[in-house]
């Protein structure tokens, strides 16, 4: 429990106010230890040539091409007293420095591969954990959105507004909690900021926020504060992924997205469930209400328990210890190298231009964001359908109507099983001795997935009348749990593993065009459930789905050659 709460807000906390004598970390405990696991390779690098990396492809093509005489000075021998004139010596490894483009700095690195807090090397408990976190604190902004929907009606006697003027509070915050990753996802990775202080941070606010929200005095207030608030709690949509990214390797990380998935399904199934019984009691005010406590008891849970799960964080943050222990100010690590040289220009570029740029350029990252998007939008305005199918047709009061939202979770629950079943037999033999997968491979769910949304649509669309049990639309909303489920996990390791390098731009992109979607098809919702009626409505998002089904297909069929051409995406695989 110490190694968990150590690097968290708390165990921060508690070392400052105790200089450090509690919660004591490796380098504090032997002050030698480093010496042992100084990266040579790197720091050679740094001493030669003045980067980690070491010479370019082009460099080194240069290199060899070039006379004897004008090679670097790493292939003259130390005796030549002329060549020693033009190089010093690095006082902590002996390494030789060539004084014009080499820097005299030592290379900090983990304490070996089994570094205990390199976050691929937690404990199953830790990791288990920090997960079920990352999805409480999904779970609980996503519930943010939905649980607002059961108060709608109360919000347009409250306010005197149109019905349509009334969902813009569900809208607008969707909304906000898309535009929201553009900035604060790019921002965990930078190594000076790191994971912890993002969610944190956020969530307090989001907490504190919530509080004008339910006492706005006017409608204009509370639209104001719902797009706040959505802007404001929207990290962990984005980023809650690229955290659990960093704990687990991508053999087993589907699992752990999987459940993760099944938090995010939760939050907009259970937010008409929480709130239609606070509206039967309270009013709209307190949909607001509880979703700040529920968003305050994580935010508690989060500051005692939540360890930072960046290791470029948690290593930058190692060199600045042992130069405060040392004295010696040459120790450096990787993510702090390439930090320094990060301008605000390129922090801008990250958040705000490479994922539109990605979205539009890359046709492998385009077609799957618009069938999440397409997925994503159809899921929002289908969940309008719900008051007008079980309050019109079938007369469940609200607190009920809110139960009816059970069987898209039971579907999410069904379909775990047999999809972790379907990684552990056939995805994970699938894995090179790297543990390397083809990104492509990452697909086949989607298959199946992208079949079970037209079905689900068409099933409740004209199995909801009067006629029919209430139970028919109810069993036939679970199959747009096993289609979301299946796509979303698909995709969401798929982006990743094709494009590694940018995966935080291309995950960002991904929340902004289905926060797009989920924003405005709520708005015609009821006029186009009105005016078609709920079988044909239905239908209509169905035959829109079924025009999608070839996209995972396809790209599991030509992906390879795409990503081929591609300077962006993954291409040695």
């Amino acid at each position: 429990m110490a190694e968990l709460m150590r690097d968290t807000v708390f165990g921060h906390f508690v070392r400052l106010i105790t200089n450090g004598r509690m919660f004591q970390y490796a380098e504090e405990r032997d002050p030698t230890i480093w010496k042992r696991y100084v990266d040579r390779e790197q720091t050679k690098n740094m001493a030669l040539y003045g980067n980690a990396e070491g010479l370019s492809n082009e460099e080194k093509a240069d290199k060899d091409d070039a006379p004897f005489s004008s090679k670097d000075s790493s292939q003259t021998q130390v005796g030549n007293g002329e060549e020693q004139e033009h190089q010093l010596s690095s006082t902590i490894t002996g390494q030789r420095i060539d004084t014009e483009k080499g820097r005299d700095i030592t290379m900090v690195s983990w304490y070996g591969d089994n570094d205990p807090e390199m976050p691929l090397n937690w404990s199953t408990f830790k990791k288990v954990f920090v997960t079920f976190e990352i999805c409480l604190l999904t779970f609980s902004v996503y519930i943010g959105s939905a649980i607002y929907s059961a108060g709608t009606e109360d919000v347009v006697r409250t306010f005197g507004v149109s019905q349509v003027k009334a969902t813009l509070g569900l809208t607008l915050f969707v909304a906000g909690y898309g535009l929201g990753p553009m900035i604060w996802a790019p921002m965990s990775e930078i190594p000076y900021v790191g994971r912890n202080p993002i969610y944190i941070g956020t969530l307090f606010v989001f907490v504190i926020l919530q509080v004008p929200t339910a006492l706005a005095v006017n409608f204009a207030m509370l639209l104001c504060f719902r797009f706040l608030t959505g802007f404001i709690g929207s990290p962990v949509l984005a980023t809650g992924g690229a955290s659990i990214g960093d704990i687990f390797a991508p053999k087993k990380r589907a699992y752990a997205i999987g459940i993760w998935g099944i938090a995010a399904v939760c939050g907009p199934v259970m937010g008409p469930l929480v709130g239609g019984f606070a509206v039967q009691a309270r009013g709209w005010t307190w949909t607001i209400w509880e979703l700040m406590w529920l968003c305050g008891f994580s935010l508690v849970l989060l500051i005692f328990f939540l360890p930072e799960t960046s290791s470029t964080n948690i290593l930058y943050r190692r060199t600045k210890r042992l130069r405060k222990l040392t004295g010696i100010q040459s120790l450096r690590c990787q993510p702090e190298i390439m930090a320094e040289h990060m301008t605000g220009k390129e922090i801008a570029l990250i958040a705000l231009v490479r994922p539109i740029t990605l979205n539009f350029k890359e046709p492998i990252v385009l077609l799957l964001n618009l069938y999440i998007a397409l997925v994503y939008g159809l899921l929002y305005i289908w969940f309008e359908s719900f008051p007008i199918v079980f309050l019109g047709i079938y007369g469940f009061d609200l607190g009920q109507e809110g139960l009816a939202f059970l069987g898209i979770l039971v579907g999410a629950i069904i379909v775990i099983p047999p999809f972790f079943y379907y990684l552990y037999k056939v995805v994970e033999p699938q894995f090179n001795e790297n543990g390397e997968l083809q990104p492509e491979k990452r697909l086949p769910p989607a298959f199946v997935g992208a079949f079970c949304i037209p079905v689900c649509l068409f099933w409740f669309g004209w199995s909801s009348r009067a006629s029919i049990h209430w139970i028919m639309p109810i069993i036939g909303s679970s199959f747009f749990s096993f289609g979301t489920f299946l796509l979303f996990n698909s995709v969401l390791n798929y982006l990743p593993d094709a494009y590694p390098e940018y995966a935080a731009s291309v995950l960002a992109g991904n929340d902004l065009m289905r926060s797009s979607f989920g924003a405005g098809f709520p708005l015609f919702a009821n006029a186009m459930y009105t005016n078609l009626g709920v079988g044909w409505a239905s239908s209509t998002l169905g035959f829109l789905s079924i025009a999608f089904i070839p996209i995972p297909f396809l790209l599991y069929r030509y992906g390879k050659q795409i990503r081929k051409h591609s300077k962006n995406a993954r291409q040695d695989f």
